[in-house]
């Protein structure tokens, strides 16, 4: 597994990073998620990222990793516990980060990020949204200086929004999700920028769109649901056809474009079992896309290079007659805090 320098935090950290949504109930079980871990452990990937929305994933990934003896980086996040979660409230911050150590039978957080700073009326970090101030930055300010995390992360799904947090120079490293995949590229035009400027490490969530880019969805694309715009229809469509010329799955395509990113330092895969594991380092090991079909599939993201108003934020292509329009509560079905 090949690795990459984590901007200013010096953290040498593998291309691919385990996303622990599902290690948790969510997923298929203890036992298919330590045999997920382990494989990961096993196939060079160092870099575990959760949080207290995902579900009882600290808990479980702490139980597997427990005795682990191989040195690997773990991450999690601020946001959602206690419940109800006040993020003004400076002793519940505190306490969150006491119950992930313990949880993750840690003495030290390597990057605790702030979970979905940016999208509005998610949480209400900042007091100050502007100066990008609120009691967290004190509180991170405090375990920093204490040594209790390393270093301050960002986690969030939006770009103009993240941008901002990012230029107030009080985080380490960005964790963007949904915004950088081989179709969308929102966060080329502020969040690379951003980080670059500001040598922040970059950690590239939802490279599949939360599924969407997970497996093809050729039929329901070409009978298009009432939510798909004839544009993205017809991406999906060029991007299908790209994929049969080049002969590649959808998932290595759109992994090993991923890593293409020279802007990006670690791409997060949201694995089940040890199977996808495999499947994830197998389809990486083959190293980045040519320059050819880099530049086919930039021609092909540029035919939508900013979301539909009415698209969800993840693409209900699997249940297509389930959504009925931007006014329905079945709109971003299953979005919610913790799909980093």
């Amino acid at each position: 597994m090949r690795t990459r320098i984590l901007g200013k935090t010096g953290i040498e950290v593998s291309e691919l990073g385990f996303g622990s949504l599902f290690t948790s109930s969510l997923g298929p079980g203890f036992e298919e998620s330590r045999a997920a871990v382990h494989k990961a452990l096993e196939l060079g990937i160092n870099y575990f990222d959760t949080a207290p929305a995902y579900a009882n994933s600290e808990e479980i990934l702490g139980k597997i990793v427990a005795d682990v003896k191989t040195p690997f980086i773990l991450t999690t996040k601020l946001g959602g516990r206690p419940k109800p979660f006040d993020p003004q409230n400076r002793a519940q911050l505190l306490e969150s980060v006491k119950e992930s150590l313990r949880l993750l039978h840690r003495e030290v957080i390597d990057i605790l990020f702030v979970h979905e700073p940016d999208r509005p009326l998610q949480y209400d970090w900042w007091s100050d949204p502007e100066a990008v101030y609120g009691p967290v930055i004190d509180v991170l300010d405090q375990l920093k200086k204490e040594g209790v995390i390393r270093f301050t992360g960002l986690g969030g799904t939006t770009t103009t929004e993240m941008a901002h947090r990012m230029r107030s120079d009080r985080f380490d490293v960005v964790l963007t999700a949904f915004n950088y995949s081989a179709l969308f590229r929102e966060a080329t035009v502020e969040i690379f920028p951003e980080a670059k400027a500001r040598s922040m490490g970059v950690v590239l969530g939802s490279v599949l769109q939360q599924g969407g880019l997970g497996r093809r969805y050729d039929d329901v694309v070409r009978a298009k649901p009432a939510w798909l715009s004839r544009a993205r229809q017809q991406q999906f469509l060029a991007f299908y056809q790209l994929l049969d010329d080049a002969g590649l799955s959808i998932v290595e395509l759109c992994l090993r474009f991923a890593i293409s990113c020279p802007d990006g330092h670690t791409v997060l895969i949201g694995p089940k079992t040890a199977k996808q594991v495999e499947e994830s380092v197998d389809a990486v090991e083959k190293g980045p896309l040519s320059g050819d079909l880099l530049t086919r599939l930039d021609e092909i993201a540029a035919m939508v290079p900013f979301r539909p108003f009415e698209e969800p934020m993840i693409l209900p292509l699997n249940r297509p007659r389930d959504y009925y329009g931007p006014g329905n509560a079945n709109v971003g079905a299953g979005v919610k805090v913790g799909t980093l």
